[in-house]
């Protein structure tokens, strides 16, 4: 057996390298719907974007679920490595790829038996009604991969290979690119909004289906499939430490169903684009944050398991400061570069393009404290302290925005709806605190 590069003492050096490749993984992972966002807008109209952005919040609910079972697994197969149990981690392993392939297949049925009521309840109507059926059925086929494709950012981090995980990622958001131009335009095979769906359902495919066979068939690392595990307390437990990230993107689905209706109300059609515009380019920022909590977490379940205190302190005070300068890097370059990435899916002389504009200067204050609270959470599921990261998660991602929506758009009008993310991210910043003091003894960080 190779010797585990979890068990090596992470230098702040050993730790940029170790998560830089994940980093770049989200980053591509998050390219797959942006893309679609850059193509559909320019290819199909700001009508077709808008659609695509109703459809998010039902993908989201599927993510959500492979989220759970992957960040909450990773901590469980993690611990069970950093205890030398490695029997057990691939046991684990298995069980959790047999249980997201048999969600996402439910998924996809029941989609499909009920796309009608999905897509109305989503609030599609009128114009925006066909794409978003469009959309939502090519993509439907797709959502066993897609849950995959998220557990190979989580595992094959695990497994020592970050690296190989952001290659195949690559290949998938390569692979979605070209499939975007060559199935959506008019002077190709001209399928519009569902060829969209097809190419990003076909990238996500690429790293989802190659994590699958990679841990079916290479014997030679430390994780791979053997007699799934089947104990139902581990199982709970797993769920239980996913909780939090399961709940952060369910609550995401809720907010962006609430940015919908919210700008469908103020602005019309051109305002759901707006916010399309601005949630795809939060997805962007978020991918850093995400891919440097998503790297780092194996690395804390490892040292947590191992009791090696001093590691584990140390790791989670560079991951800090990271996160820290990372965050006033993301704001400083969301507001120079403002007008060409709102440009890339908006035509600068569109009056949606001024609306979108004035929405990410103040939207984008909320990635001064997005990064910590992200982190944060996602510590404390590696900690398998699924019960704090839950409160987090919830906290940031559907109470104090839900409030945020309900209270601040009634009072500033279209200033509330950009304002809200930040005041809710800016609140969940000091529960945060709290909690990383409340348990550093416990935990001895």
């Amino acid at each position: 057996m190779k010797k585990n590069i979890l068990a090596q003492d992470f230098t702040v050096k050993a730790i940029l390298k170790y998560t830089f490749p994940t980093v770049l993984m989200m980053l591509f992972m998050s390219s797959y719907m942006i893309v679609d966002g850059i193509f559909v807008s320019y290819l199909v109209g700001e009508d077709a974007l808008s659609a695509v952005n109703l459809v998010m919040p039902a993908i989201g609910i599927v993510l959500a679920i492979g989220m759970m079972l992957g960040t909450g697994g990773v901590a469980i197969v993690g611990k069970f490595m950093g205890q030398n149990e490695y029997d057990k981690a691939r046991g684990f392993l298995t069980t959790l790829y047999i249980i997201g392939g048999g969600v996402g297949m439910i998924a996809s049925i029941v989609g499909y038996l009920f796309s009608d009521e999905i897509i109305v309840m989503l609030g599609a109507k009128e114009l925006l009604l066909p794409y978003t059926q469009d959309y939502f059925i090519s993509f439907l086929p797709f959502f066993i991969p897609t849950i995959f494709q998220v557990f190979v950012q989580t595992f094959f981090v695990t497994a020592g290979k970050p690296v190989l995980g952001f290659a195949v990622c690559v290949a998938g958001g390569l692979t979605n690119m070209v499939l975007d131009y060559i199935l959506i335009s008019p002077a190709l095979c001209n399928m519009g909004i569902a060829g969209a769906g097809l190419a990003t359902g076909i990238g996500s495919s690429i790293p989802g289906l190659f994590g699958l066979l990679y841990f079916m068939f290479h014997r030679k690392g430390n994780l791979y499939f053997t007699k799934p595990l089947w104990k139902i307390k581990i199982i709970i437990q797993s769920m239980y430490n996913g909780m939090s990230e399961m709940v952060s993107n369910l609550s995401t689905s809720v907010t962006t169903m609430m940015f919908n209706m919210i700008m469908l109300k103020l602005v019309g059609n051109s305002g759901v684009a707006a916010i399309s515009v601005i949630l795809y380019i939060q997805m962007f920022q978020m991918a850093i944050y995400m891919g440097y909590s998503f790297g780092i977490a194996p690395v804390l379940s490892y040292k947590f398991g191992e009791a090696s205190h001093e590691q584990l302190a140390k790791i989670i005070k560079t991951s800090f400061l990271v996160i820290g300068v990372l965050s006033v890097a993301v704001v400083g370059l969301s507001w120079i570069f403002a007008d060409f990435a709102i440009s890339i899916f908006i035509a600068p002389d569109s009056e949606t393009f001024s609306l979108a504009k004035q929405g990410l200067v103040i939207f984008s204050i909320s990635y001064l404290f997005m990064g910590i609270n992200v982190f944060t959470s996602a510590m404390f599921t590696a900690l398998s302290n699924g019960k704090v990261s839950a409160i987090l998660a919830i906290c940031r991602t559907l109470g104090f925005t839900v409030i945020a929506l309900l209270v601040l758009p009634q009072v500033f009008g279209i200033v509330g709806v950009w304002l809200a993310v930040p005041v809710a991210e800016g609140i969940t910043l000091l529960l945060s605190l709290y909690f990383y003091r409340k348990n550093r003894f416990k935990y001895q960080y």
